[in-house]
C-alpha cells in the first residue's frame, strides 16, 4: 500500500513538472505585448490629456463654485 502511493505521488509530480516546463510560454512574445500595450497607452494618454484636462478643470471649477454660494 505505501509503495503505491509513493508511485502514484511520483507520478503525478511527474505529469505535473512536464506539464509545468510545457507551458513556460513565449518569453519574446510577452515581451513585446507587454511593450505595444505600454505604447498605446501613452498614445491614448498623450491624445486624451488634454481632454481630459479640460474636464477635470471644469468638474474642479464646478465644485469650487457650489461652495461659494
Amino acid at each position: 500500500m505505501k509503495t503505491q502511493l509513493i508511485n502514484l505521488l511520483n507520478q503525478i509530480r511527474t505529469i505535473i513538472g512536464g506539464r509545468i516546463r510545457a507551458e513556460r510560454g513565449d518569453v519574446p512574445g510577452w515581451v513585446l505585448i507587454t511593450l505595444m500595450t505600454a505604447g498605446l497607452v501613452i498614445v491614448i494618454w498623450a491624445l486624451a490629456a488634454p481632454a481630459l484636462s479640460g474636464v477635470f478643470e471644469q468638474a474642479i471649477s464646478r465644485v469650487t463654485g457650489f461652495q461659494g454660494r
